[in-house]
């Protein structure tokens, strides 16, 4: 990929609530500026809000086993705290995510990291804990979207765009695209992204256009 001509463009939406299309969205903010020689990319935990996959917390009881089990998580992670670990149970069940927490355990004494988040079940993964997405729904907690390459599809179909994403990315340099149109590669993606051109909170960036990619990925090709 020749990254010379690739450029970063985000967009600045109003906040997007659980009654919004996120296609919509896209199209009303950012509509004009897409070409067909671009790749729209759209910050996964926004995506889920619109689809309501949201918690409240005050509406929440967290049980003993997570209220035990969140302090044995890193504090960066969405785990680490009680009601992050409530809605994962939630998700994927209580017996599931303790099971996970044991296999876990047994991984780091055989010197494997990342079997808890192997066999927790994709939530626990993709949850993210109050503060970790755009107000006023950073007093919530929000699961990973629902069929993210289905999005990505239509958002390639209605845009009229080259290529469409779903991502999970944070300033922890880590990045990962859930949801992706045929055609295009989700680690090459990752890596583009890898610095976090969205912003979720206060800046209401939640939707990126990298420019160029199709004419990016043609001079690669032709080399």
């Amino acid at each position: 990929m020749t990254e010379a001509v690739l450029e970063l463009v985000p967009v600045r939406t109003r906040i997007v609530t659980p009654k919004d299309n996120i296609i919509d969205i896209i199209e009303k903010y950012a509509g004009k500026d897409i070409g067909p020689n671009d790749v729209v990319s759209v910050a996964e935990s926004v995506l889920a809000i619109s689809q309501g996959r949201i918690l409240y917390m005050e509406e929440m009881k967290p049980r003993f086993s997570a209220r035990l089990l969140c302090r044995f998580v890193p504090q960066k992670g969405s785990l680490s705290s009680t009601y992050g670990m409530e809605a994962a149970m939630l998700a994927e069940g209580e017996g599931r995510v303790i099971f996970a927490f044991l296999m876990g355990i047994l991984g780091k004494l055989v010197g494997r990291n990342g079997v808890f988040y192997e066999m927790a079940g994709k939530q626990a993964a993709l949850i993210d804990d109050v503060t970790g997405t755009m107000p006023p729904f950073d007093k919530c907690l929000v699961y990973g979207p629902d069929n993210p390459s289905g999005v990505a599809e239509e958002m390639k179909r209605r845009l009229g765009c080259y290529g469409a994403a779903v991502a999970d990315v944070n300033d922890l340099k880590r990045a990962a695209v859930l949801g992706v149109t045929d055609g295009l590669d989700p680690k090459q993606l990752a890596q583009i992204l890898i610095d976090n051109p969205f912003g979720n909170a206060s800046q209401q960036t939640p939707v990126v256009i990298i420019k160029n990619y199709a004419l990016a990925e043609s001079r690669a090709l032709s080399r």
